[in-house]
């Protein structure tokens, strides 16, 4: 062992001798390290080590992390289904018909390798980039992407992958040595997840689905009945396949006829032909029994909300029936129910949020509320974190054409924003003079909602000109979020008395104009007549009013 050599020591005011750097400790960490160890897994009672990829960082490739809801990577796994699903339906058609032959034989190897190429790129590329949650977090460490994928999810896709093609060495090119292939079916699963979770109607693609299923079963059975042709001999009894026409059309046919039990088919003969033919039967039954299920189970939770807002209307007629409701209110109230299910898609947009987290509804509200709030004359300069707390509490209400909103007199407490639509300010003697129209971000009953005055009555009629979807803030929801916020609360009230003391053209009230100067109201006739006597002209008046008579 050789030791560096010791220090001089350190003189009496000499400057103090920097020491060596400390040795480089090791970066590898025990996870690092854990990638290096040998993996194994047990394959008919064997060991078998599993090759290792290159899949880290150091690699040519770009780095691509992809998401759960990343288009590019749900088109991938299109791409991979439909490799799979070339294996799927055509190793079992090339087994049984003879549809493979000497003069194709190339084409049909041309395309199963591509397939081959699409399933390691999907191996060495996609599956170690992507993106996992452990713990609660979003793993962004790439090394970890692969290290996940590798310990875990790989070893199928490797055994897809078991090249027992060079077996065709041996036996020639047979489709049956390709199924290895169809264990791959995690990436048809995965895409059917991914693709529901982008679509807006994801019900429709999950109908296709089941009657792919159900076409899959018949072609499945339909090259079974070939298979089974083909071992009695092809003609050799009236059961079997006579050998004309198209093969797999012919034997499709007799598969929907004895799937969904349509019967018409030949009596079997043999035993081979009875048991068939039973067990054909019976997984007919019980599949198509499946499938029916699944359908319904589809189709049902596509028409949940439709058959909801029936169930709704439905109660709501039998009620108003049962209590002789007037005809013209019944009609009221099932245009309210149409006109609301047609414009919103639901009769309440509470009960549907109510399910979501609270930063959740906030998210959507701003999104879809917060446009028209914002552009509200009466909360411009108002904390942004106020306006987002009452995009919360407020209700979308809908109103016919020619119901009242709110009542001169009324209580108030409710303050109104429209949405969509109009409203009409109305009164006069005769309650239909239309002082003012109200149109989109017009905000009303915020005088009784803030009690300016001490005052909280409606202080006009206020009907819906057409049909008009108004949001309403409750004053003990307006009220509990000004608490918060006392600078938006002053403002609020000083905007409100600015406008109360604005002329009434400028608060949108039309009234007869007023008269700069004033006209005297007429004297009364007696004080005129004291006036008179107080002159001393009022005998002389009549003392020649009564010459003049006599003189007539």
């Amino acid at each position: 062992l050789t030791f560096p050599p010791t220090a001089p020591a350190k003189k009496a005011g000499a400057a103090p001798l920097l020491s060596p750097p400390p040795p480089e400790e090791k970066s590898n960490s025990k996870a690092d390290g854990e990638d290096d160890e040998e993996q194994f897994f047990e394959f008919m009672g064997y060991m078998v080590k599993v090759p290792k990829i290159p899949c880290n960082l150091d690699m040519n490739v770009p780095c691509l992390c992809f998401l759960l809801t990343d288009m590019t990577y749900v088109i991938w796994l299109f791409i991979v289904t439909c490799a799979w699903n070339w294996n799927v339906w055509l190793i079992p058609v090339r087994w049984v018909f003879p549809y493979q032959t000497p003069e194709n034989i190339h084409l049909w190897l041309l395309v199963d390798y591509l397939c081959d190429t699409i399933y390691i790129l999907d191996i060495l590329v996609f599956q170690p980039r992507l993106q996992f949650v452990r713990g609660g977090d979003i793993v962004v460490q790439h090394k970890q992407y692969s290290f996940k994928y590798t310990n875990y999810s790989m070893n199928m896709d490797l055994i897809s992958l078991f090249p027992l093609d060079i077996l065709y060495y041996f036996t020639g090119v047979k489709s049956v040595l390709r199924f290895p292939r169809l264990l791959k079916y995690m990436a048809f699963f995965e895409f059917n997840d991914r693709l529901e979770a982008v679509m807006k109607k994801a019900y429709i693609y999950r109908v296709i689905r089941t009657s792919a299923y159900l076409i899959y079963s018949l072609h499945c059975n339909a090259c079974m009945f070939y298979w089974g042709s083909d071992y009695e001999g092809l003609g050799s009894t009236k059961w079997v396949y006579d050998g004309r026409g198209n093969s797999y059309i012919r034997c499709y046919y007799f598969a929907v006829k004895t799937l969904i039990t349509i019967g018409g088919l030949p009596d079997p003969t043999t035993v081979f032909e009875i048991v068939f033919q039973m067990v054909n039967y019976f997984v007919g039954v019980f599949a198509f029994s499946i499938m029916i299920g699944q359908m319904r189970d589809v189709v049902g939770a596509a028409t949940a909300g439709q058959a909801y807002y029936r169930s709704c209307v439905d109660s709501t007629v039998s009620y108003m029936t049962s209590y002789r409701i007037p005809r013209e209110i019944q009609n009221r109230v099932k245009i309210w129910y149409d006109y609301t299910w047609q414009s919103q898609g639901m009769l309440d947009e509470q009960e549907l949020l109510r399910q979501l987290p609270d930063k959740m509804r906030l998210d959507i509200a701003v999104d879809v509320n917060y446009a028209i709030v914002s552009k509200v004359a009466l909360f411009q300069g108002c904390d942004r974190q106020m306006i987002f707390d009452m995009l919360k509490r407020l209700k979308s209400v809908v109103y016919l054409p020619g119901d009242y909103v709110c009542k001169k007199g009324e209580i108030g407490r409710e303050m109104y924003i429209i949405k969509a639509g109009e409203v009409q300010v109305v009164g006069g003697p005769d309650g239909k003079t239309v002082f003012v129209t109200l149109r989109a971000g017009s905000v009303f009953g915020e005088i009784s909602l803030l009690a300016v005055g001490g005052g909280n009555r409606r202080t006009a009629n206020v009907v819906a000109h057409g049909f008009a979807n108004l949001f309403i803030l409750d004053k003990k929801d307006l009220a509990e979020i000004l608490v918060h916020y006392p600078e938006s609360q002053k403002l609020l009230r000083k905007k409100m008395l600015t406008k109360d003391k604005k002329p009434p053209e400028e608060k949108g009230v039309v009234q007869e104009p007023s008269q700069v100067i004033i006209t005297r109201p007429e004297t009364p006739k007696l004080f005129k007549a004291a006036l008179m006597v107080a002159k001393g002209e009022t005998f002389a008046k009549l003392k020649e009013t009564y010459k003049s008579s006599e003189a007539q």
